[in-house]
């Protein structure tokens, strides 16, 4: 036996949902009826599923009820595109996972704190990339000991010694891909801005 499409599914749950939001809510249908402008037995069958809910009867519904229509149609799952970020404290860092799946290449915000500011140089496989979103980052990779502003960009092999954090005058924000097995990311980014006239 076929089985019905997700929206004549969506569509035939129309109207019992109707009916508990109404029962829910204590309003008798001639109260609905007179707050909408449509009929006792229009709302009637609409709840018992033999009225197609349209627009026009949906839309003056959700307003009496205070809902969106979403909340009254139960539409088929597209999928939500916001992105819940679950920030986690590392060494007194905020760091939010932007990459939802597993895999060799991971990126991150970080929020690197104004006290983060002594270097403890570290080495490990993998390949880092940073992007200086707001505030100056001090990084320091072997013998270089460097200063990022908003919109600079870094990639280093991280087997060399290094570190980064804030200049102590303030917290930084930064995003990172970080490759474990050495990738490099191929990724140039400059800041955006007018071109400097000669002269400038």
């Amino acid at each position: 036996m076929e089985q019905p499409s997700p929206i004549a599914q969506a569509l035939s749950a129309v109207g019992p949902r109707l009916k508990r939001l109404r029962t829910a809510r204590g309003v008798t249908l001639a109260a609905l009826s007179e707050v909408t402008g449509i009929s006792k037995s229009t709302l009637s069958r609409l709840e018992a599923g033999q009225r197609r809910p349209s627009l026009e009867l949906l839309l003056p519904i959700a307003q009496a009820h205070q809902v969106p229509i979403d909340e009254l149609v139960g539409a088929p799952d597209v999928g939500d595109p916001r992105v819940r970020l679950k920030p986690h404290a590392v060494n007194g860092n905020t760091v939010l996972p932007l990459t939802r799946q597993p895999g060799p290449l991971q990126s991150y915000k970080m929020v690197l704190p104004a006290g983060r500011d002594t270097p403890e140089l570290c080495t490990h496989e993998g390949y880092e990339w940073l992007y200086v979103l707001s505030g100056r980052l001090r990084l320091v990779l072997a013998d270089h000991d460097i200063v990022l502003d908003p919109g600079e960009v870094a990639e280093f092999d991280t087997r060399l010694p290094h570190w980064f954090g804030s200049t102590g005058q303030g917290s930084v924000e930064v995003l990172s891909l970080f490759g474990r097995q050495g990738e490099r990311m191929h990724i140039r980014a400059r800041p955006t801005g007018r071109t400097p006239a000669s002269g400038d």
